[in-house]
């Protein structure tokens, strides 16, 4: 890999695109776009490393929402963090398994269909949890839904920007994931 070892490029990664969703989540006032980092990271990190920027990233928007924009302490708050945690990892783990499922080459192929699994699955453990944390209606709004999809796509686009211009700027590639030699 050269000058850095994979292990520091991925902790790399997992760090910039961490900060990357906190300024994200910090202008979005706490919509953290999951399913559009879920999608990057499947396209472009290792499952192991896709899944800590998955954890990192809920975390570090558990920390805006409770320490900055004030988010009560109360038992159906910190039951809706664990939510958003069980979905955001559940989105990363959907994007790697459709990117194994089908074995495209082309890059927007890739980010598409992970983005699509990545949506799919974090939208689903959001409504199984609504279920019993209520909130369904609010989950399942065709509207929210909508612009969650759109703005989560915009957010990925933009990352990927972000991860192109830093990588030709001389920043070591994320190590990828083994689907990626197909």
């Amino acid at each position: 890999m050269g000058a850095i070892s994979e292990r520091r490029a991925s902790a790399l990664w997992v760090t910039l695109l961490t900060a990357a969703s906190t300024a994200t989540t910090l202008a979005l006032a706490c919509a953290t776009p999951f399913p559009a980092l879920a999608a990057l990271a499947a396209v472009h990190m290792r499952r192991r490393d896709g899944v800590a920027l998955m954890l990192l990233a809920w975390l570090a928007s558990q920390c805006v929402g409770f320490f900055l924009l004030g988010y009560p302490r109360d038992g159906s708050t910190l039951a809706w963090g664990f939510a958003l945690g069980t979905a955001a990892v559940g989105s990363a783990l959907a994007g790697y398994a459709a990117l194994r499922a089908l074995a495209y080459r082309a890059v927007a192929a890739r980010l598409s269909l992970a983005y699509a699994a990545s949506f799919t699955a974090y939208k689903g453990i959001i409504v199984v949890w609504a279920l019993g944390l209520g909130g369904f209606h609010t989950a399942m709004a065709p509207d929210l839904l909508a612009d969650q999809f759109v703005r989560n796509g915009v957010i990925l686009i933009g990352l990927y920007g972000l991860y192109r211009l830093l990588v030709a700027a001389g920043v070591p590639a994320a190590p990828q994931p083994a689907t990626s030699a197909v």
